[in-house]
């Protein structure tokens, strides 16, 4: 399986949205971002918290087991220069909760991303797996 990096966003993807304070761990959050790691992905979190904000969501998830590859940067040497750099980061997926149709669940998010499905959000925010044709011999 090839690796990816994994922006995540922190509330209301891996916490219940509470910000400025810190919500509930989301279901299966921690359990599903240690599999991806220890799956060979690299986490990034993602999150518009900064400063003391973001100091506490990152020892919040230092504590629950997950340690990021990097914080708010494609890297973890990154140094943000806005007037050369664009602020989004490198990243071959990104999940939060703001994605079109809403957050499909971290269940949903782990089988999208090792299935390599494509999917859509329908009613109720439930992923609907769309199935590929069969192709002919040799794959045309």
């Amino acid at each position: 399986m090839k690796s990816y990096i994994i922006a995540v966003d922190f509330d209301g993807t891996i916490v219940e949205d509470a910000y400025p304070r810190i919500g509930k761990p989301m279901l299966f959050a921690f359990e599903s971002l240690k599999q991806l790691q220890a799956q060979g992905h690299r986490l990034v979190l993602w999150t518009y918290r900064h400063g003391k904000a973001l100091e506490e969501a990152v020892e919040f998830c230092r504590e629950n087991g997950i340690e990021f590859y990097a914080v708010n940067s494609s890297f973890e040497e990154e140094v943000f220069d806005g007037n050369s750099q664009s602020r989004k980061i490198h990243a071959d997926v990104f999940i939060d909760d703001r994605n079109l149709g809403g957050f499909p669940g971290w269940g949903e998010v782990v089988q999208i991303i090792n299935k390599r499905i494509e999917f859509s959000i329908g009613e109720h925010g439930k992923v609907k797996e769309r199935k590929k044709k069969k192709r002919g011999l040799f794959g045309l």
